[in-house]
């Protein structure tokens, strides 16, 4: 698996439900209401932090250029050197091991940054998916949080090492 980073330009044709603002083909799964959200959601956070731009969405690319979702961290470490991984997988690429990819190649990249202690997934209850991406990876629950936008949501963290 490899990303390639998703810039403001194409997440603001996203979000205005443009498809080949993108260097490779996407499917309608980039532009859902929870796509559309999301790449919002990034360009607010890339306003007020451009340089925070590197840490956030990419495209996840499998098997040449098949886009199977996207993946990044949900900003820059914190001052206690923590970030957090965002993944999601088309729902047509779901099942085939991808998320767990996604979520080895964003460790990889958090070990590689000197900056990066912690590395933090937060998960819903009930989904269980995710709940079996995380294992095996040394994930340990530290808690819980409300998100406003997810609701209940478990906290896990790791080491970077």
């Amino acid at each position: 698996m490899r990303f390639i980073e998703l810039d403001g330009r194409v997440m603001a044709a996203l979000v205005d439900g443009d498809l080949t603002a993108a260097e490779v083909p996407l499917t309608g799964y980039f532009l859902t209401d929870r796509a559309r959200w999301l790449w919002r959601y990034r360009l607010v956070q890339i306003a007020a932090d451009p340089a925070g731009a590197r840490w956030m969405a990419r495209l996840a690319l499998v098997d040449g250029d098949a886009v199977v979702g996207h993946a990044g961290f949900h900003g820059p470490p914190d001052a206690d050197g923590m970030v957090e991984v965002g993944y999601s997988v088309d729902p047509a690429f779901r099942r085939r091991g991808y998320a767990r990819a996604a979520l080895a190649e964003l460790l990889r990249r958090a070990a590689a940054e000197p900056d990066v202690r912690t590395v933090r997934a937060t998960i819903a209850p009930d989904n269980a998916a995710s709940l079996a991406t995380i294992a095996g990876f040394g994930f340990a629950e530290v808690g819980e949080q409300w998100d406003e936008e997810d609701g209940l949501e478990l906290v896990f963290e790791r080491p970077v090492a």
